[in-house]
């Protein structure tokens, strides 16, 4: 559901291009975006798992090894009782909390989820009926693994256009140590389970400048999971060819990222933060190289929580809300490549 050029782009013999064929001026994109976050919270389990105590489970690692290779120091793996409805939950109701509503006032529940507790009903109706919503609303799950909460975002502000909808619950949840094999270092040493969640609601000015998601499904076999309900009846454990994931990664979401700026006309020099996805400290400093975004503005939680797939992006806009340096007015770029693959970035003003 990306964003089309709209009819009314300018078109001249001046933006002929190289090869005599007419191209589009793009305008800026305002005024056609009407939602904006009024609330954020997140959730982790239980106690932080160290990589010395994480090395005891899993063979050939040790915590240096892990820690120069991620940056990952510690990550949060939920219990067997605590299931990934449980975490959106907890994360919701802080959300609702933060924004200062009640959970009757939200009028449809998005989750983006890969480890849903069952393969039906969907986790978004479990949150429903935990938030005690007493009416009927719109609650489903949409999978786009890591990059779930970029795709939710994107789904969410197109149900608010709709003028449909005027408040939604978008929450990312999983919980990844459910479907990580612990006798292999490649993708054990890399997931944590966690959610997050916030509150986006219609508002009467353009807060969300941009956003675009991607696919590419040729490229299906660099993360997966080897297993699936209709494959094997188990949810089967991930595989990933981590050299390929680690170049795209850093390819595409650094393409999406210029993709949002020029559709808003807005220079990397006048973001304030960069939320990426919290998959590898190499990843996301191989995106600011590539960009020049200076340290200071980006977000960096990976090594507290490890990739926590669609949680990833919500816990890192939750701690940077609660630190205070984050400010109302200020612009906010999120970007996160998940399997598939798919990817994406939107541009929002706080």
């Amino acid at each position: 559901m990306s964003h089309e050029i709209p009819e009314f782009a300018s078109k001249s013999e001046d933006n002929a291009g190289s090869n005599g064929l007419m191209t589009l001026k793009l305008p800026p994109y305002r005024d056609i975006f009407m939602s904006k976050i009024i609330g954020v919270g997140s959730y982790l389990p239980g106690h932080p798992i160290s990589n010395h105590d994480l090395a005891k489970l899993v063979p050939d690692v040790d915590s240096d090894w892990i820690e120069s290779r991620t940056g990952i120091l510690s990550r949060h793996f939920a219990p067997e009782s605590e299931f990934t409805s449980h975490m959106a939950t907890k994360a919701a109701l802080l959300a609702i909390a933060d924004a200062q509503i009640s959970p009757d006032d939200i009028d449809l529940i998005i989750v983006a989820t890969t480890t849903p507790d069952n393969s039906f009903p969907s986790v978004a109706a479990k949150v429903h009926s935990a938030l005690g919503i007493t009416r009927p609303i719109p609650a489903f799950d949409m999978q786009a693994v890591c990059a779930g909460f970029v795709y939710g975002f994107e789904i969410a502000e197109n149900f608010i256009n709709s003028d449909k909808y005027n408040n939604v619950l978008l929450i990312g949840a999983d919980k990844m140590s459910s479907i990580l094999d612990m006798s292999k270092r490649n993708c054990s040493v890399l997931f944590g389970d966690g959610a997050g969640a916030v509150i986006i609601v219609k508002d009467d000015r353009s807060q969300v400048l941009a956003s675009k998601i991607y696919s590419d499904g040729s490229l299906v076999d660099i993360l997966y999971t080897d297993g699936g309900v209709s494959s094997t009846k188990t949810s089967g454990f991930v595989q990933m060819n981590g050299r390929e994931v680690f170049r795209h990664a850093i390819e595409k979401m650094s393409t999406s990222i210029e993709d949002v700026l020029q559709m808003s006309n807005i220079s990397a020099d006048d973001v304030d933060f960069l939320v990426p996805h919290q998959a590898n400290v190499r990843i996301i400093d191989g995106i600011a190289a590539r960009l020049n975004f200076p340290d200071k503005k980006i977000v960096k939680t990976v090594s507290k929580h490890a990739n926590c797939s669609a949680a990833s992006i919500p816990l890192a806009l939750d701690e940077l809300d609660k630190s205070g340096r984050l400010k109302r007015g200020d612009l906010l770029l999120m970007t996160a490549l998940g399997a598939g693959i798919t990817w994406g970035s939107v541009l929002l003003r706080w």
